[in-house]
């Protein structure tokens, strides 16, 4: 190359330059945060931070949609060989993928990692499926109660009425439906599914028993909550938008068109963003008891990918879960901290002192249990969409369109476990 005119020399270094300072290993990592919200953002703040930690890994990241659209495509993807490396995966729905060794055991790396004695139990729990770790938490949530404080006073509510019962919340909904319907506020939005399985376990019951195994989703207590989750729609105190589709329904509350939605803690950045100071957030409902599911997410290593690729994949995982990143998910998102050495972090401290509201999914935590996560759920959490819309929008009568789906998971459990 010495003997190159200079001006050569220069272009050929130039093209060189990217190549040699190219990070050495590429880690494809499929989540469900779009770039637009707040959780987008800290996530990308947390892969630039850990990027500049470590030059020679780089994270390529991919929004795929949310967490149904993420099990679908990777079923698609795994046949094709077009899996990617990491990947985000719901906490109940990662099951599946860990029964049919798609993804990694990652017990011992977790055991020999510094992170491991410092996660709360609730967070490691989640990652437990049949005694192995198969993912390490990252966004951990229970669904809440999110109220519009100036609708209520609108609706004529000096202060805010009492909101622990079912008939506390569908007394609230008439009102507001009935004083502000004609300005196109509703009292409420449709429950969603998580919001769903919260209000069951409020109602003493749940889909399926976490421990046993057993589907309840024909038990009584369970049938009740149906019941009442539909009348609020049939009513017309629920607004019927997301029956079939969630994401309208909560743009129907962040617009200012509804006074209250029971959604994931982790939506409290986008909702305070939208309605501000006019937000309030409880607990959710405690109807007959005081009972709430943790949701949210933890990240995988795909069984399919390189060695070198799953060191460097396991090293994002655990620096997305260590306090600095989490201290900056916390305060954006209002996802739970799952570390607890978060909360002395000086933007998880700020945000716990500032932020009114950002702690009621922490406080919820005396209450909040792990859902089952054997391969039938992710069928069952596919299926019950349709069996939801039915009865929310009159198609199907309750008990009946509960016994024929309560049959339908038995078949397919026992299918599964065969």
């Amino acid at each position: 190359m010495k003997n190159l005119p200079a001006y050569l020399l220069a272009g050929a270094v130039a093209l060189m330059a990217p190549a040699a300072f190219a990070a050495e290993t590429t880690v494809e990592f499929w989540h469900s945060f779009a770039d637009d919200r707040e959780n987008g953002k800290a996530l990308a703040e947390i892969i630039d931070n850990f990027e500049a930690a470590n030059p020679d890994i780089h994270i390529d990241a991919q929004f795929i949609g949310n967490y149904n659209d993420i099990v679908a495509k990777l079923q698609a993807a795994i046949p094709a060989r077009r899996a990617p490396d990491a990947v985000i995966m719901e906490v109940t729905r990662y099951g599946l993928f860990a029964d049919r060794g798609v993804l990694d055991d990652l017990s011992e790396q977790l055991a020999n990692d510094p992170l491991s004695g410092d996660l709360f139990d609730f967070a490691r729990e989640v990652g437990v499926y049949q005694d192995k770790n198969y993912i390490i938490p990252f966004n951990s949530s229970t669904p809440v109660l999110y109220v519009n404080k100036d609708v209520f006073e609108k609706a004529g509510y000096a202060e805010l009425p009492s909101l622990v019962t079912y008939d506390d919340i569908k007394s609230a909904a008439s009102k507001i439906t009935d004083t502000l319907g004609g300005e196109d506020v509703m009292g409420m939005t449709s429950p969603g599914q998580f919001a769903r399985w919260g209000l069951i376990m409020s109602n003493d019951s749940d889909l399926i028993d976490s421990k046993s195994g057993d589907i309840l989703i024909d038990s009584a207590n369970t049938v009740e909550a149906y019941e009442w989750m539909a009348s609020l729609v049939k009513d017309g105190v629920a607004s019927p938008d997301g029956v079939t589709d969630e994401s309208t329904d909560k743009q129907v509350f962040l617009s200012g068109h509804a006074g209250m939605m029971m959604n994931s803690t982790g939506d409290y950045g986008d909702v305070k963003k939208a309605l501000g100071d006019s937000v309030v957030v409880l607990p959710m409902p405690c109807n007959k008891v005081c009972s709430v599911p943790i949701g949210g997410a933890g990240i995988g290593i795909l069984s399919s990918a390189d060695e070198d690729v799953k060191d460097a994949a396991y090293k994002f995982i655990s620096f997305a879960a260590n306090p600095e990143s989490n201290a900056i998910w916390f305060a954006a998102t209002g996802y739970m901290p799952i570390n607890k050495k978060t909360a002395d972090q000086p933007r998880a401290a700020e945000a716990i002192a500032n932020e009114e509201g950002i702690t009621v999914a922490i406080d919820q935590l005396d209450f909040a249990r792990g859902r089952p996560r054997p391969p039938v759920v992710t069928w069952m959490r596919a299926n019950e969409y349709d069996v939801w819309q039915a009865m929310a929008l009159g198609t199907k009568d309750v008990q009946p369109a509960l016994d024929d789906f309560a049959a339908r998971t038995r078949e397919e459990a026992d299918r599964l476990a065969k």
